[in-house]
């Protein structure tokens, strides 16, 4: 699978992990479940971690769409996090951060986990895969 979800419980974080190639099918799907896993888990943060995508073949328009697109959790304060170590897919993180920054003005794009620990103040999150 080129994406999986995981939640730590005791700090009520979801994660998505994806690992390999992504494409815009690929995101798009994502994006349509995402919010599915934020209902199922109560979350009061959610990751998107693209540290270990090998190659991101994402058109800059989808990138654009999914930004002006309504979020998969209207509260403008939730916490939400893109972790982008290449440059090439960071940049395109702030891209989606940029367009998206009226409904999700809490959205942080970083280099690390590390960074997303130190911004919600945890020391070492446990992430468990969620069940089908």
């Amino acid at each position: 699978m080129p994406y999986y979800f995981e939640f730590d419980p005791e700090n009520r974080i979801l994660r998505a992990r994806f690992e390999g190639p992504v494409n815009d099918e690929l995101l798009k799907e994502y994006y349509g479940l995402a919010g599915e896993y934020l209902a199922r888990t109560a979350a009061r943060a959610a990751i998107t971690d693209l540290s270990a995508v090998t190659s991101l073949e994402v058109s800059p328009q989808l990138i654009r769409e999914l930004a002006s697109s309504p979020p998969a959790i209207l509260d403008r304060e939730f916490p939400r996090f893109v972790v982008a170590a290449s440059p090439p897919i960071f940049g395109m993180a702030r891209m989606f951060e940029l367009g998206g920054q009226d409904t999700r003005p809490n959205l942080h794009v970083v280099r690390t986990m590390k960074q997303v620990c130190v911004i919600l103040g945890v020391l070492d999150p446990k992430f468990e895969p969620i069940p089908d």
